[in-house]
């Protein structure tokens, strides 16, 4: 697996620096450079106008900060196809059902599964593994890992087949959520009544366990 050269490999390495999750890093980065390069590139293109009218715009997550972003022009552009559409649904008394998903959407399954399917083949055991899954390897189990929800979809396709993981990548994290649930007993046990000086004397990051526990079940997105 010759990845030295491959972007996956570089956009893991600096996502892997950071806290949290770095395949929600990524994603969220790659998300926000897709809204900002669609609006500056695709306002023009009827085919695209048409299919974000009939997914009903942006999600509300995705059109969260849209007041944010360098092209006023391109945000009232299409944000007037939106309301348009929707007074002509309010004025029939009807309730407008969209047509198709949240382009923002679609672009971060592809690119979950882009970098998910990327990690599964990072295999130390390939034939063709010249040293640089190592150097991943390195990389990734030095970071916080990947959260609760994507390590699931690690697992397991979109279409709902079992995906082969190497031994490593499966270890690393069953053995982080294995600490993590052991700490987070912890916890809950020392914050019993009678039990304040033994809960005194943990360590910060476990007195706090509990916003790491909530993080990692729902991801950074």
């Amino acid at each position: 697996m010759a990845i030295d050269r491959h972007i996956n490999f570089f956009e893991l390495q600096k996502a892997c620096a950071g806290p949290g999750c770095p395949l929600c890093r990524i994603i969220a980065d790659r998300a926000e450079r897709y809204i900002d390069n669609m609006l500056f590139e695709h306002i023009s293109d009827r085919g695209f106008r048409a299919a974000y009218r009939a997914a009903g715009g942006f999600c509300g997550f995705h059109a969260r900060n849209l007041e944010s972003f360098r092209d006023g022009l391109a945000v009232a552009i299409l944000g007037r196809d939106i309301l348009e559409d929707r007074l002509r649904f309010f004025r029939a008394r009807k309730v407008r059902k969209p047509k198709g998903r949240c382009p923002v959407c679609e672009e971060q399954d592809r690119i979950e599964e882009e970098y998910l399917s990327f990690l599964a083949g990072a295999d130390e055991g390939k034939k063709d593994d010249d040293g640089h899954v190592r150097e991943l390897r390195q990389v990734f189990t030095g970071s916080e890992g990947l959260c609760v929800p994507h390590y699931g979809r690690l697992l397991v396709t979109p279409a709902g087949r079992s995906r082969p993981v190497p031994r490593w990548l499966r270890e690393f994290h069953e053995n982080r959520f294995e600490e993590l649930l052991r700490l987070t007993g912890q916890f809950i046990e020392l914050s019993a009544y009678g039990r304040q000086e033994e809960f005194a004397g943990l360590p910060e990051d476990e007195k706090r366990i509990w916003k790491r526990l909530a993080v990692s079940l729902r991801g950074g997105m």
